[in-house]
């Protein structure tokens, strides 16, 4: 049976925007190129041209998301999702998130659009199942903590339904993989949340280092300082669990541990059961930019050592609490991360003719100064272009292009995070095969690279 044979036998598949979704993914593929879909298919009043979204995590990030995917004019938002009702206690104390601040984000923001003045089509969910349920979505928002990314991501391309997650792609490296092989498996569209591709001078910087303005690359340095919930917590007793939080669901495929409120919503990040602490945090961004600059964005190290890092010895926190490693690239480039140094940049390259230093929202330093004002011509390497991440996204849903930050670039950029986290945490060198993804001669770091989920979760 031919592909479009498959999509016309899954009737849960069978709304005309997916099939419009499909068709356009068939001819990618027959084409080997991308497709753009016909004005009077997509026209600018048609109502094909609207994606409609259903937002799966509304905490701090999620909101943030939504918000970004509001301000599209041809984005319908159908639908919000979140284990919590509502509650403070995000990354800002004063941050009263939830599905219901988010439902109401949502309808205030198609109230004023009406005449009436009045909105009420935004649905609220606590169970990621029931937004990928419906067929009239066509795209997800997946801001989750990352211990879910896989199994949402995975279950959203088996409906057929576009994907916006959030960085870092995954929580360990057998799980980025699989995420890109589902992803291909069922022809949809993943924009990994590292926005930053996004940004016109990081674009630009990366350009001047892909086309030798520092001369050969020999090092990029990446600085990470202590994770943002920077005060210590001993001794803990379990808490009681709010009533309108799912705790359960929220530990979904992690293992099972006793509640306490600083465990949950933003400070996830600072344990190794839901993620990778600063490493994957803002190191996602930090080494997508530094694997961007280098052409090493399907690939990745071959070596990776700890340098100094430090971990908690007690207390609720087990994240890595200083980042410090290194590694190194086949073609003999170092990377070099650590908890000292400009904290601003997303990342320092240094060349056998200069420097560069590519700022997270200032303008772009080098040495020699003239470097960052150098014309780059017609006939050398210009990367691609995006002005708005979201905006980036929802053109590739519509024409099926290939987003700036696709997933297999997502995986790529993750996996440097979570070598360097397994490299801090054995104390030794490890030696990386990036083409296999697996470690040389050492079972007990292969035992690193994937974790077996809580039931009745699976990928």
């Amino acid at each position: 049976m031919d592909y479009m044979g498959k999509i016309l036998t899954n009737k849960s598949h069978l709304t005309r925007r997916n099939f419009l979704k499909r068709t356009a993914a068939t001819a990618v593929s027959a084409l080997g190129a991308p497709y753009i879909v016909p004005a009077s298919i997509f026209g600018a009043n048609a109502p094909s041209n609207r994606v409609n979204v259903g937002c799966i995590g509304t905490g701090n990030q999620g909101v943030q998301d939504l918000k970004g995917f509001l301000n599209q004019d041809d984005v319908q938002v159908l639908a919000v999702c979140d284990v919590n009702r509502a509650s403070y206690g995000y990354a800002h104390s004063n941050q009263y998130l939830g599905w219901e601040p988010a439902q109401k984000i949502v309808n205030e923001h198609y109230s004023r659009k009406k005449r009436s003045g009045q909105y009420k089509g935004c649905d609220a969910y606590t169970d990621f199942r029931e937004v990928l349920a419906r067929n009239d979505i066509d795209a997800v928002t997946v801001v989750l903590p990352d211990h879910w990314h896989a199994v949402v991501t995975i279950r959203a391309a088996e409906t057929g339904k576009d994907i916006y997650c959030e960085k870092p792609l995954s929580l360990t490296i057998a799980e980025g993989r699989a995420m890109v092989e589902a992803v291909k498996q069922y022809g949809v569209i993943l924009q990994t949340g590292t926005h930053h591709r996004s940004d016109e001078h990081i674009r630009r910087g990366c350009e001047l280092v892909r086309n030798g303005r520092i001369g050969e690359v020999k090092r990029a340095i990446v600085v990470l300082g202590p994770h943002g919930k920077r005060e210590y917590i001993g001794k803990w007793q379990p808490q009681l669990i709010p009533k309108e939080f799912d705790y359960d669901m929220w530990l979904g495929p992690a293992p099972w541990a006793p509640y306490h409120s600083d465990r949950c919503l933003y400070r996830f990040r600072f344990f190794h059961d839901y993620a990778g602490g600063e490493t994957t945090n803002t190191g996602a961004h930090c080494f997508d930019v530094v694997q961007w600059a280098l052409n090493t964005e399907h690939t990745g190290p071959v070596e990776i050592e700890d340098t100094g890092s430090e971990w908690p010895k007690d207390g609720l926190y087990d994240a890595v609490s200083k980042v410090s490693f290194r590694a190194e690239y086949a073609n003999n480039v170092e990377l070099i991360c650590g908890p000292t140094g400009k904290s601003n940049l997303a990342a320092r390259f240094e060349g056998t003719e200069g420097w560069l230093e590519i700022p997270w929202w200032n303008r772009l330093i080098s040495q020699p100064q003239s470097l960052v004002d150098s014309v780059i011509g017609t006939n050398e390497i210009h990367l691609y272009r995006s002005k708005n991440h979201y905006r980036n996204f929802l053109d590739c849903v519509k024409t099926r292009c290939r987003p700036i930050t696709p997933v297999e670039i997502g995986h790529r950029s993750a996996t440097v995070c979570h070598l360097g986290n397994i490299a801090m945490r054995l104390k030794r060198k490890l030696h990386w095969n990036p083409e296999a993804e697996r470690f040389t001669n050492d079972d007990q770091a292969n035992r690193l690279l994937s974790r077996s989920p809580r039931a009745p979760w699976h990928l």
